[in-house]
């Protein structure tokens, strides 16, 4: 469910991690961020791959109550949106 990017033409930074969670319902994709959120260093990103319509407002929910930066959304190069995240604690 965890990869690393690949190069992708949309502006903006790249997440160091992308939880793939295509297909999946909630509130999986905000588990899944919970538990890998650790996995990078403060001041990287976390992408989540979700096309969940819940997560379009979740993640940064998430973020608020979790002390974490909602870094916005880029599009993958299949279209679902990725929701990023940069641990800040």
């Amino acid at each position: 469910m965890t990869s690393r990017p690949p190069a992708s033409a949309a502006p903006g930074p790249l997440p160091e991690l992308v939880l793939d969670c295509r297909g999946v319902p909630c509130p999986r994709p905000i588990i899944e961020l919970g538990r890998h959120i650790g996995d990078v260093a403060l001041g990287e990103l976390v992408g989540v791959a979700a096309d969940d319509p819940a997560a379009r407002h979740d993640v940064p929910a998430w973020c608020r109550l979790r002390g974490q930066e909602y870094a916005g959304e880029r599009p993958a190069a299949d279209g679902v949106a990725v929701y990023l995240v940069r641990r800040v604690s």
